[in-house]
């Protein structure tokens, strides 16, 4: 169906409302802080958000809602803020203090969105099916090297392989883990199926990324066995009932860590990158880097590139030497 396009006075009246409604918000958690003023501020850390409503803890299993003022900024999940409780046993937020990741994602405008702060894993899920595509894992790698975090890739639902099918995987993605990318094979059926990735999650602040199919929610379910006791905090703290599924939410994980589950990374593209950028995204290159005969190398037809002698001397994977290559021409097709 063709999208109903809004005239300039709907656009206009539109944005009157969402003002008016910004404003009422704004006036609420003045409010909320002026009664705060006695209070002591304390450090914590954003379990989920809706709009300006936040749910808050401070390290223990006690949650407390919040209001956010619009002029400190986008506050997101994940992220470690300064709030002060109120006298009906809420909070405000007046501060966010410095991130040290943030997982970025374009919203419907084209402009860059934190999706969640202070993540410092990321761990991109495959299954026999859908077919795992090198591209797609080139891709979350690079948005990972991007912003500073490690990576696991998983390969999950292993019960349904058989030996050719693993030899198989293994020949397409065995190079991985000589890169420096851990590779994990995992089940739900099989019995410690899923140990391999819970030690992996331990102390980490962990985020699952994949295609649709790959059993991203069967996993939380599996690693979360109290997410429903979970959710039950969140919605009586925050009020806001079923939203608390739909949001960007930090679980506590029972052998230690957090596990971000996000409706919204499902896939992620690659934010404004130059070539460069997107090459230092491919750790392996780094020693070949700045060492062709040409200084504008494009890496694909001139005599003396690095990048191309590595691949041919085996130091480099072909595939991925292709992947980077596709990726650039991607960059350019988009300005």
């Amino acid at each position: 169906m063709a999208k109903r396009r809004l005239t300039e006075r709907q656009r206009e009246r539109i944005s009157a409302i969402q003002d008016r409604r910004r404003n009422k918000l704004d006036q609420q958690a003045d409010q909320a802080l002026s009664e705060a003023s006695e209070h002591t501020p304390r450090e914590g850390r954003v379990i989920t958000r809706h709009g300006q409503n936040l749910v808050i803890t401070d390290g223990s299993e006690h949650y407390t809602h919040c209001l956010s003022r619009q002029n400190i900024g986008q506050v997101v999940c994940g992220d470690r803020v300064v709030w002060q409780s109120t006298a009906d046993g809420q909070g405000v937020v007046t501060a966010v203090m410095p991130r040290d990741t943030a997982l970025i994602r374009p919203n419907f405008s084209g402009e860059a969105r934190a999706l969640a702060a202070n993540i410092s894993q990321i761990v991109v899920v495959l299954a026999p099916e859908p077919l795992p595509s090198q591209y797609l894992v080139d891709q979350y790698l690079v948005a990972a090297e991007q912003i500073g975090v490690t990576t696991i890739i998983a390969l999950n639902k292993r019960d349904l392989m058989d030996t050719a099918a693993l030899k198989a995987f293994e020949q397409q993605f065995g190079h991985y883990e000589k890169i420096g990318y851990p590779v994990i094979e995992i089940s739900a059926k099989f019995e410690h199926g899923l140990d391999p990735l819970i030690e992996r999650l331990n102390h980490q602040t962990s985020i699952l990324v994949g295609q649709s199919g790959v059993g991203k929610s069967s996993l939380i379910m599996a690693l979360l066995p109290d997410i429903e006791i979970q959710i039950g905090r969140l919605s009586e703290a925050s009020g806001l009932g079923c939203h608390t599924t739909s949001a960007t939410t930090l679980y506590d994980l029972p052998s230690g860590g957090h596990l971000i589950d996000s409706p919204g990374v499902r896939s992620f593209r690659l934010g404004a990158l130059t070539p460069d950028s997107v090459a230092q995204g491919f750790i392996e290159f780094g020693a070949y880097l700045g060492h062709c005969k040409f200084s504008n190398c494009s890496h694909q037809k001139e005599p003396g590139c690095a990048l191309k002698e590595a691949v041919e001397e085996g130091k480099i994977h072909p595939q991925r030497l292709t992947n980077f290559l596709h990726m650039v021409q991607g960059l350019s097709s988009t300005h």
